[in-house]
């Protein structure tokens, strides 16, 4: 029994990822690439608050060129952070950067296949043999180059930019970006070079947790242990990124997986790195062993009885308040617990064991209060195994109390709360803390929207810029958020640029993307329907799509009394 799943030790410049090393945390710098001097200056700001590992966007040789001048830079100021290279589209870039930098990410997507156009394309055995052989023959340069100068690889599959052959004989899937990933890995063994880790990054916290249990799974029953790279990308900013982050992240590392970890925040990066710290402290104080045989989890939802109990079918916001609390505040939650409420056919049990629940839970029952303590995700898996076996239909709200500031709380309650409702378990939540229950409230829809429970609010997927960004991505994603963040159930993704649109939005229902300076690209779906709008017109035109597909609703005015 380890603590973590037992990885490999991959080097990046003098750091040492996987193995018995501790999480690793990483960033990605916004600033221009060519700009040498701006993004030395982010990469040292980086480095001064707590990133081990930076990384920067090249596009092209221009880039690949700047970066042997910002590792110089950083070489002169003293600083040793590893720098690493984000390839997408062009190889020629990365044969070039691979003689600066510490680390090279490809996206397998992209590196050698040609940009998805989500067309249905039939490939015979013989025909994706073809394809396979082109992977083997374009990146193999890549592959002999890193090995020669002993510098390390991140094979970086991400959902939303998978290729048109992989998405054609498995799906825009978890199975699908497993098999993209794997793909190149071969062609990296092919050659005896194993100085590379994977990451399996989506906008989607429970697709992309899915793909890294699958991925660690094959990986076991191949005999490998390389590490990973955790993320959820496209996150957003704000609670909703955090939540989403640690949902996804926060619930992988509680389970002992993960060797390094990036939260994308549309922020500036080195807001990206305190996030991340408190994951990391979450999961290197967790009680918690991993366990091989369940890398994959079961994903069983149970059948509940939810009419006539109060609780809502998409899963429900319970808070404890007192009176004064009420008065204080316009609490937003489904149900509200005071002294005074009749809970005589609500169970509420504190853990315990299968003596315990049979003595508690009875018929009548309207609801259970599931207080978790300790090793919360264990306990919860045990619960619900043994509901199950019972064949019980009465809804659980899961109750979890916390003595954190906000910015803890938001990750520990996220990641807690996040992993067991992934996995089907729970149809409320119910935070106790010495918090304001506005916060508590919010927080807890929050968690809600990231598990794909209940869409209480719009779902933004916004990414977090880099170098490749075409206009000011943060004041941007605010504005959109201002005049549509009350459209419950509708997906909106805002992109920097072409290379995370529209594969990266794989999830959105609308989409809004940087195509060329100060011009837009409006995609519905993966489609574009309005090209090049310039910059000052894009935000009504993107709000007459939505109402042209019948999604807009007209937002509520208070009124004054």
């Amino acid at each position: 029994m380890t603590k973590r799943w037992p990885t490999r030790v991959v080097t990046v410049g003098k750091v040492g990822v996987g193995g018995e090393n501790p999480i690793r945390i990483q960033s990605m710098t916004t600033s221009n690439t060519r700009d040498v001097e701006a993004t030395l200056l982010q990469i040292i700001r980086l480095s001064d608050v707590g990133c081990e590992i930076a990384r920067v966007t090249v596009q092209g040789k221009k880039e690949a060129e700047a970066c042997e001048e910002i590792k110089n830079g950083l070489i002169k100021k003293g600083y040793e952070i590893p720098l690493v290279a984000d390839i997408h589209f062009y190889p020629p870039a990365a044969m070039l950067v691979a003689e600066f930098v510490d680390k090279v990410r490809v996206n397998p997507g992209n590196y050698v296949d040609r940009r998805a156009v989500f067309k249905a394309i039939e490939y015979t055995d013989e025909s994706y043999k073809a394809e396979i052989q082109k992977i083997e023959e374009g990146f193999s340069p890549l592959v002999l180059k890193c090995k020669e100068r002993k510098i390390a690889m991140r094979i970086g599959t991400n959902h939303g930019s998978l290729s048109d052959r992989i998405m054609n004989r498995y799906g825009d899937t978890p199975e699908g970006m497993v098999e993209s990933a794997l793909e190149f890995a071969r062609v990296c063994r092919m050659h005896d070079y194993h100085n590379f880790l994977f990451s399996m990054k989506a906008s989607n916290p429970l697709v992309m947790q899915k793909a890294y249990r699958l991925l660690v799974a094959k990986m076991i029953e191949l005999g490998w242990n390389y590490p990973l790279h955790l993320g959820v990308t496209e996150a957003g900013e704000g609670e909703d990124g955090r939540v989403k982050s640690a949902c996804g992240t926060g619930a992988l590392l509680l389970d002992g997986l993960g060797d390094t970890i990036r939260v994308s925040l549309t922020e500036d990066p080195w807001l990206e790195i305190d996030p991340c710290r408190r994951l990391v402290h979450l999961a290197e104080s967790y009680e918690t062993c991993f366990e091989k045989s369940e890398v994959v989890r079961k994903i069983e939802k149970r059948e509940v009885a939810i009419e006539g109990t109060g609780l809502h079918k998409d899963g429900s916001v319970l808070v404890k308040a007192t009176k004064e609390d009420l008065l204080a505040s316009e609490i937003k939650a489904d149900i509200v617990l005071v002294d005074t409420d009749d809970l005589s056919s609500v169970v509420s049990i504190c853990d315990g064991d299968e003596t315990v629940w049979e003595k508690s839970v009875v018929p009548g029952t309207s609801y259970i209060l599931l207080e978790l303590t300790g090793s919360k995700i264990q306990k919860g898996r045990r619960f619900f195994e043994w509901l199950r076996k019972k064949g019980s239909k009465i809804p659980v709200i899961l109750v979890m109390r916390y003595e954190l500031s906000q910015a803890d709380l938001t990750i520990h309650a996220a990641a807690e709360f996040g992993s067991l409702f992934s996995e089907g378990m729970g149809e409320g939540i119910m935070i106790l803390a010495d918090q304001p229950i506005d916060f508590i409230t919010s927080l807890s829809f929050s968690i809600l929207q990231a598990t794909r429970m209940r869409f209480s609010k719009t779902d933004f997927i916004a990414c977090p810029g880099c170098g490749r960004t075409l206009f000011d991505l943060q004041s941007v994603t605010k504005r959109i958020q201002e005049k549509t963040s009350h459209l419950p159930g509708v997906k909106i993704a805002i992109m920097g640029c072409v290379v995370n649109g529209p594969g990266e939005m794989a999830d959105a229902d609308f989409g809004y993307v940087g195509s060329k300076t100060s011009k837009i690209d409006l995609y519905v779906g993966k489609t574009c329907v309005e090209r090049e709008i310039d910059y000052k017109d894009a935000d009504e035109r993107l709000i007459a799509l939505i109402k042209e597909h019948g999604r807009w609703i007209e937002p509520q005015i208070p009124v004054l009394l």
